[in-house]
């Protein structure tokens, strides 16, 4: 795809999204957020998002993330039902069926410090060693010999997190958040799929 091609498309998602936020400004924010995210930036973290989208500093990307007023859940479904509508369509041009899997898997993330929500010393696939991180289950939409598309996801959240208040309070976790174990995550994630109207030959797992 080109890069006005893909220009147009963002521009085209993002318009879909605007009725997930309910402040304009901060659509806008997540505009350029994810303009940066797909730059050809040789790292990627809140000072070097900032300054691409021409910010001072991050915090309006801190705020985006943390404390901005937009619905995720609607936007994931309309994430994953327009980037699968795109995968279908690629698929539909060779004229013939190809085979629709849901990956299932987790991946690994290093983090450090006490603010964020889920970080368990527990072993990285990404590091290849016991370390500090957390752990989020995912779920790929992919269509034979076509390509595939991040479907949903849901962080897993230690048990012991969710018990401890002060620990839910500091790291923001909700006040009605309950345990759920890997497995029932990826039950979630396909129960989402499913909603939105996607469907699947066979799902694996890792």
């Amino acid at each position: 795809m080109g890069a006005g091609r893909a220009a147009r498309e963002r521009s085209a998602l993002l318009r879909l999204l605007r009725c997930c936020f309910a402040r304009t400004q901060t659509w806008l924010q997540a505009g350029k957020y994810v303009n940066a995210l797909v730059s050809d930036l040789p790292s990627r973290n809140g000072w070097s998002v900032a300054e691409q989208a021409g910010d001072r500093s991050p915090a309006r990307m801190q705020r985006l993330l943390n404390r901005a007023s937009w619905d995720e859940a609607a936007a994931m479904s309309l994430v994953r039902r327009y980037a699968a509508a795109g995968l279908d369509a690629a698929a539909r041009l060779s004229r013939r069926r190809r085979m629709t899997v849901g990956a299932l898997d987790e991946t690994g993330q290093e983090k450090q410090g006490t603010s964020t929500s889920g970080v368990k010393r527990q072993y990285m696939g990404c590091a290849g060693r016991v370390a500090n991180g957390i752990n989020t289950v995912h779920l790929s939409y992919v269509r034979e010999k076509t390509g595939h598309v991040l479907a949903g996801a849901r962080q897993w959240i230690p048990a012991g997190d969710i018990s401890d208040p002060v620990k839910s309070l500091v790291t923001g976790l909700p006040l009605d958040l309950l345990f759920r174990t890997k497995g029932q995550l990826a039950v979630d994630v396909l129960g989402d799929a499913y909603a939105d109207g996607l469907t699947f030959d066979f799902v694996c797992g890792d």
